[in-house]
């Protein structure tokens, strides 16, 4: 009897905290994508920066400083390109954590439909074991 009841409370912290667990998982996933995403877009910055960095000690005349400048140029398009790019795939991150987290909540919304409709329905009445005993007073009372 009471391995049963010990079972039972077993297995309903299990179904309580499954979507707990899936949402944290899915956070983590989630949390991990993007900050690998930020590392090497930060990388890729500072390698550009340090490029024109590299670029700029190079100057010794004025022709070399024009040639600086047009690079320079070069080099924002390519930036802002890049920071375009990066926002676009932060975005489709953002989308794509948006949608598992909507499937995630349909899962546990219809786990719970479930659980309360087999709630709801009425346990098969058990048959008497013998015959009925009357316990209203009036019933007393006629004995």
């Amino acid at each position: 009897m009471q391995d049963k009841m010990i079972d039972a409370f077993n297995e309903q912290a299990r179904e309580f905290f499954t979507p707990m667990r899936k949402f944290n998982a899915l956070m983590l996933d989630n949390m991990e994508r993007v900050t690998q995403y930020q590392l090497e877009a930060m990388k890729r910055y500072s390698q550009m920066g340090t490029a024109r960095l590299r670029d700029a000690t190079d100057i010794s005349d004025a022709e070399g400083g024009r040639d600086f400048g047009t690079r320079q140029v070069e080099m924002m398009t390519e930036l802002s390109n890049q920071m375009l790019e990066d926002a676009r795939a932060m975005s489709e991150m953002s989308l794509r954590f948006k949608s598992e987290l909507e499937a995630l909540y349909g899962e546990s919304g219809q786990a719970v439909t479930e659980q309360a409709a087999s709630a709801a329905e009425p346990e098969p009445a058990k048959e008497p074991e013998g015959p009925a005993k009357a316990t209203s007073q009036a019933a007393r009372k006629r004995s």
